[in-house]
């Protein structure tokens, strides 16, 4: 098999063939996958050879390709197998590394919180021990009263977070105890919330494009092959300069030609892709195009995200604290070193004396200088990325009003109202929803003028003319259409 250039855009034609029971055509494949016509014809003959198919040539000259002997590969050799191993093994290998980066994640935040807990509850025994054998009162009583303070805030916290977090799991009273124990729902994996929390869910619409196109070429097959220029701004949401340009693109990619009629209107025809077998109507229930999702902070609870904070806030103040103390104090050689040092500082250093051979270095690094940037990154990172979702977002809602909107007026161009231009959904509802509607009337009549009225009760009406007149040509052109222009007919070859 000769070098395929685009092996994604090839994965994608082979990965429609196989949902396929039947015979499918170029057409078919460009509505599945948003491809563009020239690449799926291009790569449609190569999974064609490649998987043995069965070819079916109708009336109109369309090919029908359909696998009756399963969709196996033809290419069995060392060279075509270890191909296809190493794709399979890139991407294990990316899923690897991105489980691993969240576990690194989970294991820095967590694991700092628990050794940081023991050095505090280390210090506290230690600390009460010799409270109680020598019963000092001068010049350690002090520090070892503030140690223990400290150390028991610090138990505290241990014992609210295992009894009352949701990180632990814990049981609580709504699924009982004993025998009448219910089976607590099954939560998230811990690593999975924290990576929610500092980096969120990915782009919910990551797969926008190909959605998007999806529904063009969805309408457009189920409205005879034509769309005009409003249509193509109601189901994109693009102003009037943005759906021009866009249209062109559509054009090139999926065969379609401009074409005036009678009375001047423009439309764009899109005959091939007509051609198909799937007669299906895939348009979103005419004009109900998908809209883009809003991106969410994370998909973890407020009360997970809230201890999520509080155990990097210990890690911070932590590693500030031995941060600053190895500064201050540096390294504890004499009983005076110990005395003049911090209670807690002192028992560490002694503590890691004895299993290092620097335990300055250790203490300043390791638990000073990584658990503080790490803190302070776990923070900026989503921090940041909650200013700018919050500017994504806004942009979002306004494409999706546009949609909204745009589709109001074609509906009911005589009498259009801003009011009128009020979806319900959050998703389609800007900050600034007066401005956004005037907006729109703005934008959609920089493409076709309307007249503007006072309504009875001192609103004001505006009515595209303009655009009643092209819904009506558009209607008159579809009507003069014939069906079964696009039909495939007849199968006059096959390779069976």
């Amino acid at each position: 098999m000769g070098q395929i250039k685009d092996r994604e855009a090839y994965t994608k034609v082979t990965e429609a063939f196989k949902r396929q029971q039947g015979g499918v055509t170029v057409a078919d494949i460009v509505a599945k996958t948003a491809l563009p016509l020239n690449t799926v014809r291009e790569l449609v003959p190569r999974a064609a050879d490649e998987y043995s198919a069965r070819l079916q040539v109708t009336e109109s000259g369309e090919i029908l390709y359909s696998f009756p002997r399963g969709f196996t590969s033809k290419y069995r050799g060392f060279k075509a197998g270890f191909s296809r191993f190493m794709e399979k093994f890139g991407k294990a290998l990316k899923i690897a590394a991105e489980f691993v980066f969240k576990i690194w994640i989970m294991v820095m935040l967590v694991g700092y919180f628990v050794l940081f807990m023991v050095i505090a509850l280390g210090s506290l025994v230690i600390s009460v021990a010799a409270s109680n054998s020598n019963n000092r009162s001068s010049n350690r009583s002090g520090g070892g009263i503030g140690g223990m303070y400290f150390a028991s805030s610090i138990f505290n916290m241990i014992i609210r977070i295992w009894f009352y977090s949701e990180l632990t799991k814990s049981m609580d009273r709504r699924y009982g105890y004993g025998r009448s124990v219910q089976a607590r729902p099954k939560g998230r994996p811990l690593y999975k919330a924290i990576f929610s929390f500092v980096f969120g869910d990915g782009d919910p619409n990551a797969d926008w494009p190909r959605r998007e196109k999806q529904a063009v070429i969805a309408y457009i097959q189920a409205n005879r092959g034509v769309i005009s220029l409003p249509e193509f701004m109601t189901l994109t949401g693009n102003s009037p300069a943005e759906a021009e340009e866009r249209i062109t693109g559509y054009c090139a990619e999926f065969g379609g030609l401009p074409e005036a009629s009678d009375d001047g209107t423009v439309v764009y025809r899109f005959d091939e892709l007509l051609l198909r077998v799937d007669k299906k109507d895939r348009s979103f229930n005419d004009f109900s195009a998908p809209i883009k999702r809003l991106f969410s902070f994370s998909s973890n609870t407020k009360k997970m995200n809230g201890w999520f904070g509080v155990i990097n806030a210990v890690n911070l103040l932590f590693g500030g604290y031995f941060l600053i103390n190895a500064f201050n104090s540096g390294a504890i050689v004499t009983q005076a070193h110990f005395d003049a040092a911090s209670y807690l500082y002192g028992f560490t250093y002694i503590l890691f004396s004895q299993i290092a051979a620097n335990p300055l270095a250790v203490i300043s690094i390791g638990l000073g200088v990584v658990p503080l940037v790490f803190s302070l990154l776990f923070w900026l990172i989503p921090g940041l990325r909650y200013l700018g979702m919050k500017g994504t977002n806004e942009t979002i809602k306004l494409e999706n009003l546009r949609k909204s909107g745009y589709r109001q007026i074609w509906d009911t161009p005589l009498a259009v109202r801003p009011a009128d231009i009020a979806p319900k959904a959050e998703e389609c509802r800007p900050k600034n929803m007066a401005a956004a509607q005037d907006r729109v009337i703005k934008e959609i009549g920089s493409y076709a003028v309307p007249d503007v009225t006072i309504g009875p009760a001192g609103e004001t009406v505006y009515t595209f003319k303009e655009l009643e007149r092209e819904k009506n040509a558009l209607k008159k052109y579809r009507s003069e259409i014939k069906p079964d222009a696009s039909a495939l007919g007849k199968t006059v070859f096959d390779s069976e």
